[in-house]
């Protein structure tokens, strides 16, 4: 049986997961607060920048903020048009490279903003020419202070070790970034996102029942295209930091150049379905996980969980698929936490990791 801890992160008892199920419970209030309140100064910093008119963009982070820059990477490409990059920060920071950035936008996404690397490779962008942007849950951060712009996803205090609002907070605001790029304002499209967290987030009982499914895997595949593939990403972070589960995430693409040979009926697939472009582009791999009599777990549109072994059905219905990876890591976040409690673990301390992980 798992234990059932509050939602209030403030409330009494040492129950394990206590901090991070409040954290994960804060998540609406959070969309609704960066909505209502961080959006004017997004749409200032992305005006600001748009009249730079940056050529390339490179994207810098690590772990949970990571999978967020390949998120606003697909946004950068899909909506603007702007060729992207995920930067690898070793170049600068352990061979010294300083490669000409005139031109180009560097985005650092980090939570605390005090890793030394990504202190460092910013820095060095800035020198080398390039126009930099801090996207961090720190405004009196390191990071902060050598990036010549900066944005607050304003999610508060994150105290248990998995990041949960920081990732959801990271997410709304670069997309409402990228549209300012554009110089659309997208508080209108994102009004509904606040109201269907909650309602995700009010389905606990139904995502413990499904984790009993899982509480004695020994490996997880997750996979998606598109939009959905920096969930998968996510998702499969939180089950390993969280739970100790080894969990593979791959493109549904490069699932099937190799990987599909290590799926059997034992070890769980679960698959983000966007709904949109991307969750067609997924239906062959689905097939073949089918064919191949896969334990299929179903992140999704109705009608795509009702056709796999087991889901979470998803509110997809008007929202743009830019933006349903905002709701998708959530019964994704809930499913990590209830396996790891079902585990007889403690998600709020996952072994050998800190808050801040002071790569250099």
């Amino acid at each position: 049986m798992s234990a059932t801890p509050p939602a209030d992160p403030g409330g009494q008892g040492d129950e394990p997961g206590r901090i991070m199920s409040g954290e994960m419970a804060e998540q609406p209030a959070m969309l609704r607060r960066i909505l209502e309140q961080g959006a004017p100064r997004i749409r200032e910093v992305a005006a600001e920048i748009a009249a730079r008119k940056p050529r390339f963009v490179l994207l810098t982070a690590r772990g949970t903020s990571d999978n967020a820059a390949l998120y606003a990477k697909y946004l950068l490409e899909i909506r603007r048009g702007l060729p992207c990059g995920l930067a690898s920060m070793s170049t600068t920071t352990a061979y010294g490279a300083r490669p000409d950035l005139r031109d180009v936008l560097v985005v650092t996404v980090s939570q605390s903003g005090g890793s030394p690397d990504l202190v460092a490779s910013t820095r060095a962008a800035r020198e080398a020419g390039a126009v930099t942007l801090a996207v961090t849950n720190n405004p009196d951060s390191a990071l902060a202070a050598v990036s010549e712009y900066h944005i607050d996803i304003l999610a508060g205090p994150e105290k248990a070790l998995p990041a949960t609002k920081t990732y959801t907070a990271s997410l709304l605001s670069l997309y409402l970034f990228v549209e300012g790029l554009g110089g659309t304002d997208g508080t209108a499209a994102a009004a509904g996102l606040p109201d269907l967290a909650g309602a995700i987030l009010g389905r606990r009982a139904e995502v413990r029942a499904l984790a009993s499914r899982y509480r004695f895997a020994e490996r997880m595949v997750i996979t998606s295209r598109g939009y959905g593939y920096p969930t998968a990403k996510e998702a499969a972070l939180k089950l390993m930091e969280t739970s100790y589960i080894p969990a593979l995430s791959y493109s549904g693409a490069d699932l099937l150049h190799g990987p599909l040979a290590m799926v059997d009926n034992i070890s769980p697939v679960i698959a983000v379905v966007t709904d949109g472009r991307g969750g067609e582009a997924l239906q062959p791999v689905l097939d073949r996980l089918r064919g191949r009599g896969a334990d299929l777990f179903v992140v999704g549109p109705k009608a795509q969980v009702e056709a796999a072994s087991a889901g979470f059905s998803l509110p997809t219905a008007g929202v743009p698929e830019e933006l349903q990876p905002i709701l998708e890591i959530l019964p994704l976040q809930m499913l990590a936490y209830e396996v790891t409690i079902a585990r007889g673990q403690d998600p709020d301390a996952p072994r050998a990791l800190a808050k801040v992980t002071e790569t250099r």
